[in-house]
């Protein structure tokens, strides 16, 4: 029997996590990479993106923990614990995480993505008007630049097409300017819709 129709039937044709009904996507907790029966859950598309850092979290969405955190499958408590953990900040959570009991095992498991030493906010790439930016957006510069180490001047209202997002800079993307890639700092840029 395949993996799916594993989670499948376990599931019900419901999220493990809320019990509703929704497009469900098979969710492998981290740091794992090969799915397996015990680390995966299938779970609302919603929650995999929130869960994954892809969207910024609303605590809204997941006020069932409190009820979820009681299920036996030791996957659904590890996340449970860790969604209970980024929203520590939040009344709610932060009563349910302190009644929450794991076992030494589960709770190693669920320590190790570390999601329990930061809070639930994710940075994302915005531009001077707080708009998200994606790999490939153009933008349009809101200021003239001198590029250092360059004669170049990226002057207002220059259209920067197929940007790249600086990995380990949110205030940073790479672009090419009269033909020449360089690094701008988002607070000068604004998305062209």
């Amino acid at each position: 029997m395949k993996l799916e129709e594993q989670l499948q039937g376990r599931a019900g044709g419901k999220c493990e996590l809320t019990g509703n009904e929704s497009t469900l996507v098979a969710y492998t907790l981290p740091p794992e990479i090969t799915a397996n029966f015990d680390n995966t859950l299938l779970i609302s598309e919603k929650l995999v993106n929130q869960l994954n850092k892809t969207e910024q979290l609303n605590p809204e969405d997941w006020k069932f923990l409190p009820n979820a955190m009681w299920s036996e499958n030791p996957a659904v408590q590890i996340v449970c614990w860790r969604m209970l953990s980024r929203l520590k900040n939040e009344g709610w959570a932060s009563e349910a995480l302190d009644i929450l009991y794991l076992d030494d095992e589960t709770l190693a498991e669920a320590k190790k993505t570390g999601d329990h030493e930061n809070d639930g906010y994710v940075s994302f790439h915005e531009d001077s008007i707080g708009q998200r930016l994606f790999e490939g957006d153009t933008v349009v510069l809101t200021k003239t630049l001198d590029v250092k180490g360059s004669s170049l001047k990226a002057t207002l209202g220059t259209i920067v097409k197929n940007i790249r997002l600086v990995a380990n800079n949110i205030e940073q993307i790479e672009g090419k300017i009269e033909g020449q890639t360089i690094v701008i700092l988002t607070k000068y840029l604004r998305k062209q819709n």
